[in-house]
């Protein structure tokens, strides 16, 4: 099976905005991406962003299964349903997401602590990319 670990943050939120993603089988890393994604971005939004990128990117690897990791409580349970997205941004990232969900057999989202090993490689992505100048 195919992981992704993705994070997303902004600087001052709404400031600017960076992703990070691994994408990974059997603890094995496959690739790493990273990108500076706007200069008034929110935490919410670049979340969303790295998400979008970890389903794109996981495409070269499977269209079966996939386990998307990340540290936004709030991604997760809106994907899951169990929260309703009521900005008008994050609904047409959370519509993109699932457009993207399609090609998958089987996709699970699961929220795990920012200190996740993995996960901890996302962040770091995110931040070098933040530190740039």
């Amino acid at each position: 099976m195919i992981y992704t670990n993705s994070d997303g943050g902004s600087r001052g939120n709404p400031g600017p905005g960076a992703i990070g993603v691994i994408v990974r089988k059997d603890g094995e890393i496959l690739t790493k991406y990273s990108a500076k994604i706007g200069k008034f971005t929110t935490n919410n939004i670049a979340e969303y962003e790295a998400l979008i990128k970890a389903l794109e990117l996981a495409l070269t690897y499977t269209n079966d299964k996939l386990t998307c990791i990340l540290d936004s409580e709030l991604v997760v349970k809106q994907l899951l349903g169990e929260y309703r997205v009521r900005n008008p941004k994050l609904l047409e990232l959370f519509l993109k997401a699932q457009k993207l969900q399609d090609n998958f057999s089987n996709i699970r989202y699961l929220h795990v602590s920012r200190w996740n090993k993995f996960q901890r490689i996302a962040d770091e992505l995110v931040n070098k990319e933040l530190d740039k100048k």
